[in-house]
């Protein structure tokens, strides 16, 4: 009587983990769905750019763009200047030190060694113009680059050894009026080649996710879900969530 009960007890455990199963699977097919219905649909901008009066012009130079941008978003500047983005550096607790302030502008790493002497190179990939030596200003908003991450245009690029500043034929006019939500080639465009070369600095990140398929990456896959690097790395009030090192010191 006593092994009949146990084979039960077994049995109905059995039945128990094959419906749980099951009941898993199902669960996680629905939520599955529910997600690619969720990526699959693509941002629809609120403001059509190209017909705002402020950007009607000709810009003579990268600034004059952000100017425009300021006099409808009034406030937004204040944002990006309290990010890593525009700092290249992040408020830190170290213990023994107190709050501290470390990031690109002061860290010593073993791709680049620091931007020191180069930062005309180094800041093409800054978030604003002009950062070709320790006596660029942070204060001044027009030095903002607002296109780097907002540019759907697909025709902006930083030049090379210019400081952050952009190609001399890159239409500013026609990047202006087409702007909206990064897309992964905004990132991209400075954290796949990021220490020099494509796929240099950072094992998972290379010009392939560009338009990777579901092989390579799992989410930005253009023959899955899809997704932009902002589906998860978002932000509240342009603080990007995520970082890729912790400052520390010996």
């Amino acid at each position: 009587m006593k092994a009949i009960n146990v084979l039960l007890f077994l049995g109905a455990l059995l039945l128990l983990m094959i419906f749980g199963q099951v009941f898993y699977e199902d669960h996680q097919t629905e939520d599955l769905a529910k997600l690619r219905e969720k990526y699959s649909e693509k941002h629809q901008p609120s403001v059509d750019h190209s017909k705002l009066a402020a950007l009607q012009r000709e810009f003579a130079e990268p600034q004059d763009v952000t100017r425009a941008c300021i006099s409808c978003h009034t406030e937004r500047h204040k944002e990006v200047m309290k990010t890593a983005h525009w700092n290249w550096e992040r408020e830190a607790f170290i213990p023994g030190r107190g709050v501290t302030y470390a990031g690109k502008k002061n860290l010593i790493n073993n791709f680049c060694i620091g931007i020191g002497g180069s930062e005309v190179s180094c800041t093409r990939c800054h978030a604003g113009y002009g950062w070709k030596d320790n006596t660029f200003d942070f204060s001044k908003s027009e030095n903002i680059d607002c296109i780097a991450c907002h540019d759907n245009s697909g025709q902006y690029a930083k030049d090379i050894d210019k400081a952050g500043y952009p190609f001399a034929d890159v239409n500013l006019t026609d990047v202006a009026q087409h702007v909206g939500l990064p897309q992964r080639y905004n990132c991209g465009a400075c954290h796949f080649p990021g220490g020099g070369g494509n796929n240099v600095k950072h094992g998972d990140l290379e010009e392939a996710m560009f338009e990777a398929t579901r092989d390579v990456d799992v989410h930005m896959g253009i023959d899955g879900m899809d997704m932009q690097c902002v589906a998860c790395h978002e932000a509240e009030n342009h603080q990007m969530k995520g970082k890729m090192c912790t400052p520390f010191h010996r």
